[in-house]
């Protein structure tokens, strides 16, 4: 009966992930793996859910404060003029949002061009959708785009750019003459894109988020994609949007209507109440999330992983294996979860080009399998025990070299 499943169903398979995932819990594994928080969101906002289940507000529910408070913030952040009767469309997280909009503008055959490493569903969203991922591959270190290679990835079929900035998994806040790169293209190749923004408010030091939606000539072919989840530790209450040009985010709310009809309604109503969160908020955020960044890189580089590049933004490390280290990144992982009950995500999840022929004298691997990603929205608690049994494992066999 395999048969009857449609083409598109065939080519997702299980990822290594899911393994790993089995054999963390079986260990016991702390987890560093995934991106949401295992502390609690903010309480004021928890009240406002509490108060909208109280209230009934448990039906279908469509609230138009929250693109009235979007559009406020676009202006205020971004200087965007965004019309919230017909520019926003609120989806079940960032990830409808993206997908909703995928299928609102991809053809059978058009291609999008993606950075890489990313995350990974948006390639399931583009095939869905009939459409042809380009990846254009991020140079390591310090993952900097490549002019060229980006230039070069467009042909007659290429419909759209997708862009995830601050960038899961590697924590890079794309460069104001990136942006001009990638915008300029995209007027020339009259070109649309799509964004991921979800970690805006999540910068370091003296990284500022720019969208490009900002850039001359950008705002009328840019669909922004955001949510709540990131910014306000809710990554279960899927509220999320996308802002984009009215016959686009027409056509987004089109398929929002027919995949899932609305967002959850109480947590709708807490949203007004997230969104309109004071400025110390967010400098509050920021400011406990770069010291979570800074505890990781520092226990990591300690335990001898070569921590080359320092995030700029987002919530994870993307960390290379320690150099005597002759394991690929799934086996290190798996020999990770087994030896030191810690459970991180294999690199090569995030990887779809293998332009790196160059192989390392150490195990014969290309740079695509030597990366871990390390999540550190995480609570101090959970840090602590994590340094702890990476500490015990060092006492033991001197080393983190597992194999």
């Amino acid at each position: 009966m395999e048969n009857k499943l449609s083409s598109v169903a065939k080519s997702f398979a299980p990822s290594p992930i899911q393994e790993l995932s089995h054999l963390a819990q079986k260990c016991n594994a702390i987890n560093l793996a995934e991106g949401f928080p295992d502390f609690p969101a903010p309480s004021h906002i928890k009240s406002a859910a509490i108060s909208a289940i109280h209230s009934d507000f448990n039906q279908y529910r469509h609230v138009p404060g929250i693109c009235d408070l979007l559009a406020n913030i676009m202006k205020q952040i971004h200087g965007l003029d965004v019309n919230p009767l017909t520019d926003i469309a609120i989806c079940c997280g960032q990830s409808e949002a993206f997908a909703a909009a995928a299928f609102a503008i991809i053809d059978k055959g058009d291609e999008v061009v993606l950075f890489d490493p990313c995350y990974e569903t948006y390639e399931g969203c583009i095939k869905m959708a009939g459409g042809v991922p380009v990846y254009v591959a991020l140079d390591p270190p310090q993952w900097t785009l490549d002019p060229n290679k980006f230039i070069n990835s467009f042909t007659g079929r290429t419909k759209a750019v997708v862009l995830n900035s601050p960038h899961n998994p590697t924590g890079k806040v794309f460069t104001k003459d990136e942006l001009e790169i990638i915008a300029g293209e995209c007027r020339t190749r009259n070109c649309l894109a799509i964004t991921d923004e979800v970690y805006e408010h999540i910068t370091f030091n003296s990284e500022k988020h720019i969208s490009l939606a900002s850039f001359p000539g950008m705002q009328e072919r840019t669909i922004i994609t955001s949510s709540l989840s990131k910014t306000f530790s809710v990554t279960g209450w899927r509220v999320g949007w996308a802002i984009a040009p009215a016959f686009i985010a027409s056509a987004i709310r089109n398929i929002h209507t027919k995949l899932t009809d609305s967002a959850p309604a109480p947590f709708q109503e807490a949203a007004l109440t997230a969104l309109g969160s004071p400025p110390e908020y967010f400098e509050s955020l920021r400011s406990d999330y770069e010291s979570r960044r800074d505890y990781i890189v520092n226990l990591l580089t300690r335990v001898g992983f070569k921590i080359q590049f320092k995030p700029q933004g987002a919530l994870f490390l993307f960390a290379e294996l320690p150099e005597n280290c002759k394991l690929s990144d799934v086996d290190y992982v798996k020999m990770l979860i087994q030896k030191a009950g810690v459970v991180a995500v294999p690199g090569c999840g995030f990887f779809h080009t293998h332009l790196s022929r160059e192989k390392f004298s150490l195990g014969g691997y290309s740079y695509q399998e030597r990366y871990i990603r390390f999540a550190f929205c995480k609570s101090d608690q959970t840090l602590a025990s994590a340094a702890k049994r990476l500490g015990e494992l060092i006492d033991a066999t001197g080393c983190l070299n597992l194999q």
